[in-house]
C-alpha cells in the first residue's frame, strides 16, 4: 500500500469501532465458509448465502470508509489545490466497486 502522509486514514472512533467489529463477523463468516467447504453434505445454496453476507459486510466496511475519505479528503482538495489527484485517484477506486 501507498502511504499519503497527512492524507491517511481519518475514521472517528465510533466508525473505526464499527468498521473492526464488522471485519471481525467477516472473519468469522470466512472461517465457516472454509468449513463449510471441506464438509460434502453442504448444500451450495448455503455457501453461496454466506459468500453473500460477507460480500454485504464488506460493501457496509468500503462504505464507511469512503465516507470518511470524502469527508476528509475529497471535501477538502480545493484548498489545498490537489483536485485532479483527487480526481485520478477516485476513478481509480471506481474500477473496484
Amino acid at each position: 500500500m501507498k502511504g499519503h502522509g497527512a492524507h491517511g486514514l481519518h475514521l472517528d472512533a465510533a466508525v473505526r469501532a464499527d468498521a473492526k467489529k464488522r471485519l471481525a463477523s467477516v472473519r468469522g463468516h470466512v472461517e465457516g465458509i472454509l468449513r463449510m467447504l471441506e464438509d460434502d453434505g453442504v448444500y451450495c445454496v448455503d455457501v453461496l448465502k454466506q459468500l453473500k453476507a460477507v460480500e454485504g459486510a464488506l460493501d457496509r466496511v468500503g462504505a464507511l470508509v469512503l465516507k470518511s475519505h470524502l469527508t476528509h479528503h475529497v471535501a477538502t482538495a480545493a484548498g489545498r489545490g490537489d483536485e485532479a489527484r483527487m480526481v485520478d485517484e477516485l476513478m481509480e477506486l471506481l474500477k473496484y466497486r
